[in-house]
């Protein structure tokens, strides 16, 4: 059985392009009441299909000038669970993920500068027992960041078609 259906679909792209528009507003487009949005809103946040909200936030105003992504491999994979809880220590440390290919680990993280990600590097996460080596791209631009797509079984409510 699926968890979410069309209508909830909808509200889910409308909240996640703009997380502070008004229930008032989500069920006007949908074409139901506000009081409709908000139990499906609370409902998907039961069904732990909406896992968090908050808002974005420019990491260079807050001095953070340097995005990287760190390829970490490890002595074995298996040593990840051992690994992780020690980059979670790390505040700079953003994401973190379990991978195939040439890295065990591959993590995103934000310092300051060039130095104080040499200091990351060479300091914190390359001292994590299990850490065989560490291989760093500095993002020199982000050209994008989107949410995944929401698909709809059937034509969403309120929305007209283009033959409409």
């Amino acid at each position: 059985m699926e968890k979410i259906d069309d209508l909830d679909r909808q509200i889910l792209e409308i909240i996640m392009h703009n997380a502070r528009i008004p229930s008032k507003d989500v069920a006007a487009v949908c074409g139901v009441s506000r009081a409709a949005v908000h139990q499906r809103i609370q409902r998907m946040i039961d069904l732990e299909v909406i896992t968090g909200s908050g808002y974005h936030v420019d990491t260079k105003v807050l001095g953070y000038h340097t995005c990287t992504y760190i390829g970490v491999k490890l002595e074995r994979g298996s040593m990840y669970r051992d690994v992780v809880p020690e980059l979670e220590k790390i505040r700079e440390v953003v994401e973190c993920h379990f991978t195939t290919g040439p890295y065990t680990i591959l993590c995103k993280l934000y310092a300051y500068n060039n130095e104080h990600l040499m200091d990351l590097l060479n300091n914190r996460i390359q001292n994590i027992p299990g850490v065989v080596s560490t291989e760093t791209l500095i993002s020199l631009e982000q050209s994008m960041s989107r949410e995944v797509p929401v698909v709809y079984k059937t034509k969403p409510r309120g929305r007209k078609s283009k033959n409409s």
